[in-house]
């Protein structure tokens, strides 16, 4: 028989982190690898969106380290799991750190603030880094309630959301689109 998705131990509101402990579905260890499984949806539509192979390899890689990043953070730190699960490294952040300064290498120089848009593929990057932002503040919310996070996780995340701007505008750059300046009302 195959695996079935649903498992009805979850209808009356609280689910288990791994490690068994429950939790209500409004936890925020529950609000916070939420969000980064609506990120990794987001990076999945920016990869649908985009021809450039090389841009679509990136968000495969920053997709798994989201997975990663959604284990560590579903996991009870209060408990021993038996099972090994994957972890975030320093290099994932220079990984990051790299691929921007390559993007910057090839933009101009911003001169002004831009806004969101020009290019679909880029404004989804804006949403990303927008659901990526989210994350970051509800693990830094978790870290003020004591509950546990990697601190290699808030700086992956941080990293993140700037590579997710810079790949919007390199995709606008890509493409050949205008980047819209901001201007204020006076």
């Amino acid at each position: 028989m195959a695996f079935k998705i649903y498992t009805k131990t979850g209808d009356k509101g609280s689910t288990s982190l791994i490690g068994g402990v429950r939790v209500p579905k409004n936890h925020i260890r529950i609000e916070s690898y939420g969000t980064i499984d609506e990120l990794n949806s987001y990076m999945g539509m920016v990869a649908d969106s985009v021809s450039a192979e090389e841009i679509v390899a990136w968000i495969r890689e920053i997709q798994d380290r989201l997975f990663t990043i959604g284990s560590v953070l579903a996991t009870n730190p209060d408990k021993e799991v038996k099972m090994k699960l994957p972890d975030v490294h320093e290099s994932d952040v220079q990984w990051l750190e790299q691929r921007i300064d390559q993007m910057n290498e090839v933009l101009p120089e911003m001169r002004s603030f831009i806004l969101p848009g020009g290019n679909l593929a880029g404004s989804m990057c804006h949403v990303a880094r927008c659901v990526c932002r989210r994350a970051e503040r509800l693990c830094v919310h978790m870290q003020q309630e004591e509950e546990y996070v990697p601190e290699l996780v808030l700086q992956y995340l941080n990293r993140l959301s700037d590579f997710l701007f810079v790949l919007a505008r390199y995709i606008g750059h890509l493409s050949g689109a205008t980047e819209i300046p901001w201007r204020a009302r006076v």
